[in-house]
């Protein structure tokens, strides 16, 4: 179901940070994620990522199904993404962040698809060399993040082609035109190759029980955002012979500005992973909050943390200690922090973040083909 109302947009390419989530839950049929499937993650991992507790990752299907598959011995991996349509910045790795903590605590092989194509059928320029160029680009952030090269396995849709289209053919001939306007808001001006890309996304998922012959049972955790391609995935799984992908979703990180998510689309609102440090800081302190206009009425009304990105950005990625974070829920509230000292602590966690990462980034330049599908996989036949 295309989402876009007078109350919230939520599409694949355009989406609002600040929305009704338990509403979203409703509108697409996903589950809450509650504490059952926490803490049955839990007794595996021995702990709860700080995404979890909070609730950034908030809904899901079949999560508890994926954790009792995994738990019982049937094979599973993991799968996400990334169409990269420019360089990365925080919003894009925040799922990255915990499904590398779900790779290294469950010891799964991750399939990671760069959409160049998808990038390209949908701008309104630059041309396909580009975008295949800034998926190489994106890779190196997930070096920086420390993804395991040998159970990473990246597929670049222009150049792995051959690794999803014996899953396509069988895909596409089950999708019909009707249930890609219904599903992604397309119409008769769309080009073709967006009305196919999303059977070239929904392959992904079957990919690993094509390429090791034996059924594996897939998790994909990503921005609800992206839940209209797995819904399609989840209808057509059984009569193709494939297990139903499960998913967990999360919320959006806000940009700086008001009201979207972080987006390549408003880039003064988005702290990109290459940035320069101190350029990031400027956005930071130029920053959009839930304060008010003077210190003054701050500190007698207090601010609305529930509804700033700053305080997003500690409470989704740069704050782990529980405690901490809700001290400065509660002082923002009571007027006891001001704007400009909160932005000013982050601006400094993140560029330590920056500083840090890019070191890993310009590292991984000499080792980034081990995350190639290519050179570790021959691409799956058609079954007879």
């Amino acid at each position: 179901m295309f989402v876009a109302s007078n109350e919230a947009t939520v599409t694949p390419w355009e989406a609002e940070a600040f929305v009704d989530y338990d509403k979203l839950i409703k509108i697409f049929g996903s589950k809450p994620l509650t504490d059952n499937e926490i803490n049955l993650l839990k007794s595996i991992t021995g702990e709860i990522h700080p995404m979890l507790r909070r609730h950034v990752f908030y809904s899901h299907r079949d999560f508890d199904k994926f954790i009792e598959s995994y738990r019982s011995g049937i094979r599973c991996a993991l799968y996400t993404g990334r169409g990269p349509s420019g360089h990365t910045h925080l919003g894009h790795i925040l799922p990255w962040i915990f499904t590398k903590w779900l790779q290294d605590k469950l010891g799964l092989e991750l399939f990671f698809q760069m959409t160049d194509d998808e990038k390209y059928w949908h701008s309104e320029g630059g041309n396909i060399e580009e975008f295949n160029r800034l998926a190489y680009e994106n890779i190196l952030d997930l070096a920086a993040l420390g993804l395991d090269p040998a159970k990473t396995h990246v597929i670049i849709d222009s150049e792995d082609i051959a690794f999803l289209y014996p899953i396509a053919v069988k895909v596409a001939k089950k999708i019909t035109f009707s249930t890609q306007k219904g599903a992604f808001g397309f119409t008769e001006s769309t080009n073709v190759g967006m009305i196919f890309y999303p059977v070239l996304q929904i392959s992904v998922a079957f990919l690993p029980t094509e390429l090791y012959g034996e059924r594996v049972d897939v998790l994909i955790p990503a921005g609800i955002d992206q839940d209209p391609y797995w819904r399609i995935a989840r209808d057509l799984a059984p009569s193709l012979g494939y297990s139903k992908p499960a998913q967990i979703h999360n919320k959006l990180l806000p940009g700086l500005g008001i009201g979207g998510k972080m987006s390549s689309s408003k880039p003064e609102t988005a702290i990109y992973t290459t940035d320069l440090p101190e350029e990031a800081v400027k956005k930071i302190i130029r920053a959009y909050t839930g304060g008010q206009p003077t210190a003054e009425l701050q500190r007698k009304l207090g601010g609305d943390p529930d509804h700033c990105p700053v305080f997003k950005m500690y409470e989704m990625l740069f704050e782990e200690d529980d405690k901490k974070l809700q001290d400065r829920y509660h002082a923002c509230k009571t007027g006891a922090l001001l704007c400009g000292e909160c932005k000013a602590e982050l601006a400094e966690r993140v560029a330590r973040f920056l500083k840090d990462h890019q070191a890993k980034r310009k590292a991984a330049e000499s080792y980034v083909d081990k995350y190639l599908i290519r050179n570790k996989f021959n691409p799956p036949r058609i079954r007879k």
